[in-house]
């Protein structure tokens, strides 16, 4: 713990009171507990509904604060290639009991708890498609272990394309003009050399980048001389 529970409950109440969302870093289910009790007493349900208060990584849970994510209007952030990185000591770290709460993405949906996707770099390297190929086969790059470490908390490659877009734009508050390639928002876009929708799992972190766009102009090309000095 970085702070004391009554030094977190006064910095929370007084981020709160000023209009600021609050996105506390927990891992283990202590602090993911103690944050979660934080946002529930400390701020008031409009809060909570305004402010979109976030839990970066929600790595390791209780089974019984999975439901508490929805109920108090909190976004789980997390970071799926953490999954594939810890996968060979987690559970060795944390017990065969407390690692049924722990990197369970599927809990979570089916908690209808918000979530968002991000890569923690440079703990991780940045690159999305890692994180996608993460989220939808819970393996390495060797495609180890066959099926995927607790294969029943995969996500579909729907929904782990949402998490890296439209999910992480409304935990940003960016909804109304980020996250989706619609008319009136930014054309942030990134263009891939094949679907990630449809091609075989183990070929995804291997598809080129064609092209990157942001805010409308050409910021990356697949072969293009670079401009830069």
């Amino acid at each position: 713990m970085q702070y004391t529970p009554q030094q977190f409950q006064q910095l929370a109440a007084l981020a709160s009171s000023n209009g600021w969302q609050l996105n506390v870093h927990a891992i283990g289910d202590a602090g993911n507990r103690l944050v979660l009790d934080t946002f529930e007493h400390q701020l008031t349900a409009a809060q909570r509904l305004a402010l979109r208060p976030r839990i970066e990584h929600a790595q390791i849970l209780t089974i019984e604060d999975f439901p508490r994510f929805a109920s108090l209007s909190v976004i789980a952030s997390i970071q799926p290639t953490h999954a594939t990185s810890d996968m060979p000591w987690a559970e060795a770290r944390v017990g065969a009991s407390r690692i049924a709460g722990a990197y369970a993405w599927r809990r979570l949906k089916k908690s209808d708890v918000r979530m968002a996707g991000g890569s923690d770099a440079p703990v991780e390297s940045e690159n999305p498609l890692l994180g996608f190929y993460a989220a939808v086969t819970r393996q390495d790059l060797d495609g180890k272990p066959p099926g995927g470490w607790r294969p029943g908390e995969r996500l579909s490659a729907a929904e782990a394309l949402a998490l890296f877009t439209s999910d992480a734009a409304y935990a940003a508050f960016e909804e109304d003009w980020r996250g989706r390639i619609a008319p009136g928002y930014a054309a942030d876009l990134t263009v891939l050399a094949r679907d990630p929708l449809t091609v075989p799992p183990a070929e995804i972190p291997s598809i080129p980048v064609r092209m990157t766009i942001v805010h409308g102009r050409i910021a990356h090309e697949a072969g293009a001389r670079s401009s830069a000095p």
